[in-house]
């Protein structure tokens, strides 16, 4: 029991210190270590395996909108970096530089991707002749490299693993659907598999790409009520074609540029699964997007029969969910804790009086609800407990999101939620980047999204009693 506890002990408490709570987790549940490169993290097997399950499940849904993977290399010219001068402005101080090539110094500098647009502008001009030649729907999964000055695992880190998507079209109108296409993928994945409720909108002038023309968001609110900016997708115009020369010609037999998109979505997406159905205990996976769905937990594994039955049921689920068998030597308490910090979404104990009963007992990791069922009826049970449980999950984020989302009519009203209650705030705006600067200069916050959607709550901007323009979602975020 003592060692229990100790395990339990090893994760603070989250209203304690939040931050110190997410490093434990991530630690404590062997998602990463840290590595000895400077904001680059080492992803373990447990971290990695939940970003396979995302890369899988997500990439099935890019490969049904006709999305085609690729790869391009990791280095960039530096001459063909300059050629968007916006694009290179925004990431000019993350951008890590390769100088040398072994002893010897290179006649040009080559930039470690922090992102892939001129290369893949500079590949497509090669192959987009006519009007046949498009659509051009591709998506790499890479890691990028961002000099970042503060980092933390999987939120912002300096090397991160992620897939962007990039398309191009033949018209602006083909371009704008797939911006908002691939948004809706994001937001319908994070939904129905991630169990994290999301606010869909665009992006102001000024948080907007480097380089785009549009950026559209979804913004997902944390257990601390600070929000997470979770997956972009944009619209390039036909920017970045100019740039580069990409013309095609089209069914009039003229020149044309082509419209371009890019969307993305990286390892930071684990920060917000962590982040927003995380507790004291540690990790918490919904059942869609867990590694392993059930631990199998034998009681008094030495009696005869114990870890036959365990190996038995096992072999019984395995076709249809993700499972396996603690047959370590640990104490049952310890298995508990084990799985409890891990985030597996339930666990199945069995021991010589269950077997005698011909039962087992089911626990749910988020509400530790114990379901006892026949052994010959635990596929069933399982099956429903856990889709029970995804539900649970997302009906209680979104119930904390509703909560912590919150009007301000008025600037006094405003400063008044961010210092006492936090979470989204919805107020009127002028539309103006000074206004928005001046914002987030008093008291931190920043637009997070101008939502789809338009509510009105005032005829003028919160800040500054100039007209309003539109509805924004503001917030502290990571």
């Amino acid at each position: 029991m003592a060692k229990e506890k100790k395990l339990v002990e090893a994760i603070t408490p989250m209203d304690k210190d939040f931050t110190q709570w997410y490093t434990d987790v991530v630690t404590k549940a062997e998602l990463i270590s840290y590595s000895n490169v400077r904001g680059c993290m080492i992803i373990r097997p447990r971290g990695y395996a939940i970003w396979e399950n995302i890369q899988k499940q997500l990439d099935a849904r890019f490969k049904e909108t006709g999305v085609e993977n690729v790869y391009l290399p990791m280095l960039i010219p530096e001459s063909l970096l300059q050629k968007e001068k916006d694009h290179v402005e925004g990431f000019a101080p993350e951008v890590a530089w390769v100088t040398h090539g072994g002893e010897e110094k290179l006649a040009e500098r080559l930039c470690v991707r922090p992102t892939s647009e001129t290369l893949f502008c500079d590949h497509v001009k090669d192959i987009v002749h006519s009007y046949r030649d498009l659509p051009v729907v591709y998506n790499q999964w890479c890691s990028v490299l961002r000099w970042e000055k503060t980092t933390r695992p999987f939120l912002r880190s300096s090397e991160f693993l992620w897939q962007e998507g990039h398309t191009f079209h033949a018209t602006a109108e083909e371009a704008k659907e797939r911006t908002e296409q691939m948004l809706n993928v994001y937001a319908d994945f994070c939904e129905q598999v991630l169990a994290i409720p999301l606010v869909k909108g665009r992006k102001t002038e000024k948080e907007k790409f480097a380089g785009a023309e549009a950026t559209y968001t979804i913004e997902a609110l944390m257990h601390d009520c600070k929000a997470l900016q979770s997956g972009t997708s944009h619209n390039f115009g036909n920017g970045f074609a100019k740039a580069f020369g990409i013309e095609y010609t089209n069914k009039e037999n003229k020149l044309s540029p082509v419209y371009e998109t890019s969307w993305g979505m990286s390892t930071r997406i684990i920060g917000a699964i962590i982040m927003v159905h995380g507790d004291d205990s540690g990790l918490v996976l919904p059942p869609r997007i867990a590694p392993v769905q059930t631990m199998i937990i034998p009681i008094q594994q030495k009696k005869d029969g114990v870890l036959d039955k365990a190996f038995e049921i096992r072999d019984t689920l395995k076709s249809n969910f993700s499972v396996k068998v603690d047959d370590s030597d640990k104490s049952p308490g310890w298995k508990f804790s084990e799985q409890e910090i891990q985030g597996i979404p339930t666990r199945i104990e069995i021991g010589p009086k269950d077997i005698e009963k011909g039962q087992a007992v089911i626990v749910r990791r988020d509400t530790r609800e114990k379901i006892v069922t026949p052994i010959d009826k635990i596929p069933e049970t399982l099956t429903e407990v856990l889709e029970t449980m995804q539900n649970d999950m997302y009906n209680k984020a979104k119930a904390h999101l509703e909560k912590n989302t919150h009007i301000a009519h008025n600037w006094e009203e405003f400063n008044d939620i961010l210092e006492n209650q936090q979470g989204f705030i919805r107020a009127m705006w002028c539309g103006e980047e000074e206004c928005e600067e001046a914002i987030k200069d008093e008291n931190g916050a920043t637009t997070r999204c101008i939502p789809f959607v338009q509510a009105k709550h005032s005829d003028v901007c919160v800040h500054c009693g100039k007209p309003a323009k539109c509805e924004v979602y503001f917030g502290k975020a990571y």
